[in-house]
């Protein structure tokens, strides 16, 4: 096969066009990349069963606590009165009958403690009466791993109080207790058990390792559906998200009754996934700059989730202009001066200097439907943003799916809006997770698009029918098949670079033995993580992607190809979905240099990457035999690096 590049019809690169998503599900924030260890530390859970426009949520302060040890004579009581903090009203009584008893934490699946690794823990106590003093520590088996003592102040006041410990030892699956030296009772609330390491003080160490790999270009947050909620209550509400960790009221997650069914009297084995808002959105311009990543926060438009919920506020209403005054006031809160007030809120958490923030989302998945008049909704916050930030980027959506009536209705209306306004959004969010056929059937997708309108692709992945994707799912639905796919269909992303700007998978993140969804592109426990096969296919369009398309020719068959140029740099991506290896020439035009690197993915359609075998699926080096020419292995996916 001969593959032909062409200088002569170069598209521009949107500088950082793969980007990241991160939407709090599969317990990506909370027991993810928040580094808190403990598990509703704050005793703010709610249990959620039902389904859509039915659900009901009950407090459970007590979920994830039980007495330690287990047969002791302890009794612990969720309390209200007198509370340290009125947005989280709830603490624990504990109430110890017998000496070193106390209360312990589920922890998720355990504390992961590493030998000689430093963590920091801190709570805050009441006591009335009771002198005696506090043991707090990680324990397996009944030894310790790392142990502290406090003597409690016993004026009916709470005090917080700190402590720092060096793991002795590795452990898995540890035990977090807390312990009264003798007989009494004590209130105690908001727990913290964090590792020294933590970024930032905040994230996870090797989740965020991860995700700076990538070199994402733009960051997406905080979704998704959390954005809309099951209920306009459930929504994320940005503001609850800042200011002091302790005092951001909890929310219980929308993902906690995704897949709640009569079968299962509508209560998932997630019912009190909740939100800590631990990681909210000071926190997240944080790690935007940290990783050199635009931010993108999306906001609601006063309608709930559509797959889950008829609820809404109406149009003319003082409720909607209070959703359109929230959007105004999160790009106040990222680009305002000290002298405005969001901007002030932000210097008094510790950023003077404004965020860099570009780009702003106008809605997640939603879709003209029932009277809902999604469309003037958004051309108000069109309007009143851009009065006021003439220069943001708004970005739009065409709804939860491609090629249906909804979507090309919502494409016509966009680009009605944009001949009459080319300001009137950047890009409109497109998303759709197809099953490996379709992509590799629509991978020319974006080749007839027209060219009135910038496309953001921002949820999309393989999701395989044989593995069951799509909720309670092993990592097993990570397959090769699948990214494989998915890198085919990225070429025609890459060649339509014109039309599509944006790019981010979704998924992110997903914990082990706690996912609502997959396939995924990092798996972890509590201890460590592992990249899946999807994962490296978005790390080399990342990666390895220049600032000008070429034109490319004689792709055929089940070989799909694109190219960019970067400083004299040719990078040519080849994905050869066939099961026999193909031999290459490249041609063209001009002079393109010799072919100096390969780097490649290949393997087994049902090849995965698993805990065990982090490295079955990864990025390989191959040395070049000849300057022009190269041998595709089946089912693989080849970058050509070529250099004058």
């Amino acid at each position: 096969m001969k593959i032909q590049l062409s200088a002569s019809e170069k598209k521009p690169v949107t500088r950082g066009m793969i980007g990241l998503f991160i939407e709090d599900i599969n317990y990506a924030l909370d027991g993810g990349l928040y580094a808190e260890m403990l598990e509703n530390r704050n005793f703010e859970a709610k249990d959620a069963i039902g389904e859509r426009d039915h659900y009901t949520v009950k407090e459970d302060g007590g979920y994830a606590w039980a007495p330690y040890p287990n047969e002791a004579d302890v009794y612990l009581k969720i309390k209200t009165d007198r509370a340290l903090f009125p947005e989280n009203p709830h603490y624990m009584r504990i109430t110890a009958n017998q000496p070193l008893s106390g209360m312990q934490n589920k922890a998720y699946d355990g504390l992961y403690l590493g030998k000689g690794k430093r963590y920091k823990l801190s709570f805050y106590a009441r006591s009335y009466d009771y002198k005696g003093g506090v043991l707090v520590g990680a324990y397996k088996a009944g030894e310790s791993i790392f142990e502290g003592k406090v003597k409690l102040k016993a004026d009916g006041k709470w005090h917080r109080y700190s402590l720092n410990f060096k793991s002795k030892f590795d452990c898995a699956r540890a035990t977090f207790a807390v312990r009264l030296i003798k007989a009494g009772m004590v209130h105690m609330d908001c727990f913290s058990l964090m590792p020294e390491n933590a970024v930032l003080g905040i994230f996870r160490r090797d989740l965020v390792e991860r995700m700076k790999a990538l070199k994402p270009g733009f960051l997406r947050f905080p979704g998704g559906c959390v954005v809309e909620g099951n209920t306009l209550a459930n929504r994320y509400l940005w503001k609850n998200s800042i200011g002091q960790v302790e005092r951001r009221k909890h929310n219980w997650n929308r993902w906690a009754v995704h897949g709640a069914i009569k079968e299962n009297d509508f209560r998932t084995p997630f019912s009190h996934y909740g939100q800590t808002l631990g990681i909210g959105y000071f926190e997240y311009f944080r790690l935007c700059e940290f990783l050199g990543a635009k931010p993108l926060p999306v906001v609601s438009v006063g309608l709930a989730c559509q797959y889950m919920s008829t609820e809404r506020v109406p149009l003319a209403s003082e409720e909607f202009d209070g959703y359109v005054q929230d959007a105004l006031d999160v790009v106040e809160f990222a680009r305002g001066g000290t002298d405005t007030v969001w901007g002030r809120v932000r210097a008094e958490m510790g950023h003077p200097e404004p965020f860099a923030l570009e780009y702003l989302g106008v809605g997640n998945e939603q879709w003209e439907a029932d009277g809902n008049e999604f469309y003037k909704r958004f051309e108000v916050f069109e309007r009143r943003l851009h009065e006021k930030y003439p220069d943001l980027k708004i970005i739009g959506t065409a709804g939860p799916t491609v090629c249906t009536e909804s979507y090309d209705s919502a494409w016509a209306w966009t680009r009605e809006r944009l001949a009459e306004n080319p300001d009137f959004v950047f890009a409109t969010d497109e998303h759709f997770y197809a099953s490996p056929e379709w992509l590799y059937e629509h991978a020319d997708l974006y080749d007839n698009y027209p060219r009135e309108g910038k496309v953001y692709a921002g949820e999309y992945a393989a999701h395989l029918p044989s593995a069951g994707s799509g909720q309670f799912n092993a990592p097993a639905s990570n397959l090769w098949e699948g990214a494989l796919a998915e890198a085919a269909f990225m070429t025609g992303m890459e060649r339509n670079a014109d039309v599509v700007v944006m790019a981010s998978y979704a998924p992110l993140f997903a914990r082990l033995g706690y996912a609502q969804w997959s396939p995924d592109l990092i798996w972890f426990d509590g201890e460590r993580n592992y990249a899946t096969a999807s994962y490296y296919v978005q790390q080399l369009y990342s990666l390895c992607t220049g600032d000008h398309t070429l034109k490319v020719a004689g792709a055929e068959g089940k070989v799909y190809a694109s190219a960019t140029e970067r400083e004299g740099m040719i990078f040519l991506k080849v994905v050869n979905a066939g099961a026999e290896e193909v031999p290459v020439e490249i041609e063209g035009d001009f002079d393109f240099g010799a072919l100096t690197r390969i780097v490649q993915l290949a393997g087994e359609l049902s090849d995965c990457n698993t805990l065990e075998e982090p490295e079955r699926i990864c990025p390989r080096d191959v040395a070049p035999k000849e300057t022009r020419a190269a041998l595709l292995p089946p089912h693989s996916f080849s970058v050509l690096v070529f250099m004058k």
